[in-house]
């Protein structure tokens, strides 16, 4: 068995115990939800690159921090995730997803997707699942909120309910996390990475993908939620899922169209 492959299960056992551990006794995650965010963690190191988990952190600490701000008004309003903002495995699950899809089959090194990509997809799924919960998390305590696709006014927490405040912090997410998510797999994994190889170029313009992405699948799910969900088809969950997928999907063909794939 190659040392690398132990050192990185090593390695990843470590990080994502300690953050699903971490997340549950500080009541980010519920104990399903800290178990699915353990299976997660481990596919994603192991079979992605273990520097993606450090992203992980990063998306779980802005969630904890967007979910924890003004939480007694949001209790007030009844609009809080859970009791106390927590999330469970299908929360976890469906935002996580994608980002496994991704690690597994970066694995493989499939012709066509060659591994030094493999980051911007994970990373465009990423800042979309970042963008949803902060635009949920503060857009939510927005006085105004209208309907995406009508335009008409509804009550705050509303399915397809945007806000500029919403908007603002879904764009932000996306910009922070894809700017955190460069700077970290195409210079830092040449320190951190096992393999001390890059899943993403350094090249700057690649960060403009994930930021665009992230802000889209953030729109597709309000989207989704003022259609699908409101009329039962959907549930919460599923957006969740169908968006972050539509992220990393779409970041491929941009990817693709974009020209000759960078190999090194």
């Amino acid at each position: 068995m190659p040392l690398d492959f132990v050192s990185s299960v090593l390695v990843s056992t470590i990080l994502t115990g300690a953050l699903s551990a971490l997340a549950y006794r500080r009541d980010v995650l519920t104990w399903d939800g800290s178990l699915a965010a353990f299976v997660v963690g481990m596919v994603i190191g192991i079979f992605g690159d273990v520097t993606w988990l450090f992203l992980l952190l990063f998306f779980l600490l802005s969630s904890f921090l967007a979910t924890r701000y003004r939480f007694a008004l949001k209790e007030a309003l009844g609009v809080q995730e859970g009791i106390r903002g927590e999330r469970k495995s299908t929360n976890v699950l469906a935002n996580g997803f994608a980002p496994m899809a991704v690690a597994a089959i970066s694995l493989t090194m499939p012709a066509g997707f060659p591994k030094i990509i493999s980051g911007v997809i994970f990373l465009s799924a990423l800042s979309v699942a970042g963008a949803d919960t902060l635009a949920s998390e503060i857009g939510v305590l927005s006085r105004k909120t209208a309907l995406i696709t009508t335009g008409e006014p509804v009550p705050p927490g509303t399915d397809g309910g945007v806000s500029r405040l919403g908007q603002l912090c879904a764009f932000g997410a996306a910009a922070y996390t894809s700017v955190a998510g460069w700077f970290v797999l195409s210079y830092l994994s040449r320190v951190w990475s096992l393999t001390r190889q890059p899943t993403m170029p350094e090249a700057s313009w690649y960060l403009l993908i994930p930021i665009a992405i992230g802000f889209l699948g953030c729109q597709l799910d309000s989207v989704l939620g003022a259609t699908l969900e409101r009329r039962g088809v959907m549930d919460k969950k599923t957006v969740n899922l169908v968006s972050t997928t539509f992220g990393a999907v779409l970041a491929y063909v941009i990817l693709i169209a974009a020209g000759p794939l960078p190999t090194a």
